[in-house]
């Protein structure tokens, strides 16, 4: 694959205005943060992007997670039941990459054997694990001194969905059990957000009051928010903005969640008073 060197704002600009979403942890950026198969698209591109000031170099593999009711990820060698992998259809390139100060390269993945899959979901994650450069054999360290000396280095790994669907999909979305909770320094909003069908679902929850007389005000926004097959119910709450500017004791709370590209999936409603 070709690596480009970049300009750092030019990179900056590149992943925060290019429209697609971006994901990134210590220097690493990736464009976009998950990928989805779910037409007749074959292939893919993940761009990584090296805003520090040193060469990164990154190994690349798939793992599978398994999400918990509070959102978490843990890693799983077997599917659960209703869970399917999708590293059996796809293939990526380059497994490995080294990144210089302000550099840039995109990996490919690509779809593979198509024709075994079934009706439903299939789902994995890219794995980008940072490789620490080994200290050349013979070097010696700069500095000695008595005594025992412990190096720490962190080495961290970030993970980006890749989803195949094929076939209609059926899921249906609900958000319930919404409770507010206003004796807290910022007032929280905690609900469920509830799923039945073959596809898992992505999007953004939006609160907004609504006051006695019918004025809206936003006081909630969370972008991005998952819930992954097999799972049929993920917790959440989050805090509220714009609180002051309303009445949390009158009117009542509207809550969506809606797609990025805006379609509404659910909406619910709590009454304040």
């Amino acid at each position: 694959m070709i690596k480009k060197l970049l300009n750092p704002l030019f990179l900056f600009f590149i992943f925060i205005f290019s429209g697609l979403a971006t994901y990134a942890q210590g220097d690493l950026m990736i464009m976009p943060k998950r990928l989805v198969f779910d037409g007749s698209q074959r292939s893919q591109e993940i761009n990584l992007g090296n805003t520090g000031s040193d060469t990164a170099v990154y190994a690349i593999s798939f793992v599978n997670y398994k999400m918990t009711q509070d959102g978490n990820f843990e890693q799983v060698e077997e599917p659960e039941e209703g869970q399917r992998f999708a590293t059996d259809f796809l293939r990526y390139f380059p497994r490995r990459v080294s990144l210089g100060p302000n550099e840039a390269q995109t990996i490919r993945v690509q779809l593979t054997r198509t024709g075994n899959l079934e009706q439903g979901e299939y789902r994995s994650h890219v794995y980008f694990r940072a490789v620490e450069e080994q200290t050349a054999l013979g070097e010696e360290s700069a500095e000695e001194s008595e005594g025992i000396s412990i190096n720490i280095k962190t080495v961290f790994g970030i993970s980006i969905p890749v989803i195949i669907r094929n076939g209609e999909n059926t899921t249906q979305i609900s958000l319930e059990n919404i409770e507010l909770d206003t004796e807290a320094e910022l007032p929280k909003l905690s609900l469920q957000i509830k799923r039945s069908g073959n596809m898992s679902v992505y999007g953004n929850l939006t609160a907004t009051h609504i006051s006695p007389n019918g004025i809206e005000t936003e006081v909630g926004l969370v972008k991005g928010i998952s819930v992954y097959t097999p799972n049929s119910v993920r917790d959440f709450s989050f805090q509220l903005r714009n609180a002051e500017t309303v009445d949390l004791e009158k009117g009542k709370l509207k809550i969506s969640y809606s797609e990025e590209k805006g379609n509404v999936l659910a909406t619910a409603e709590k009454s304040l008073e």
